[in-house]
């Protein structure tokens, strides 16, 4: 559990200072920093996953990036605020997309890092 809990900190606050920086520099509605977030997430997710289930990565090192650090650092709860605030804002359009693309992508993510190494 500490071990889970130390990498969930890491990825929450490397979240925020990511997404903080990226959005920074963003001048559209699209929330691209939670978008790219999500999406390198999901591929270092699949990567991991596959390393450990080859036994590549130790039990410990799984928990600590794929549940923490990557736990942490993806976020589900973030998309959807986001989402809602772009609906709220009338930006249908926009929301649409970003709901295909950082699903779509988000998947093809994790699929690839999974079998990068096959």
């Amino acid at each position: 559990m500490i071990i889970i809990g130390i990498g969930g900190g890491i990825g929450a606050i490397s979240r925020y200072a990511l997404g903080t920086y990226i959005n920074k520099k963003n001048t559209t509605l699209f929330p691209f920093g939670h978008f790219f977030i999500n999406t390198i997430g999901s591929f270092i997710l699949g990567l991991t996953s596959f390393l450990y289930l080859e036994k590549v990565i130790s039990t410990t090192i799984w928990l600590f990036i794929g549940v923490g650090i990557l736990g942490g650092f993806t976020t589900f709860s973030t998309f959807g605020y986001e989402v809602f605030q772009l609906l709220l804002s009338k930006k249908y359009k926009t929301a649409l997309t970003y709901i295909v693309l950082s699903t779509l992508i988000s998947i093809g993510g994790a699929y690839i890092g999974f079998h990068i190494f096959r």
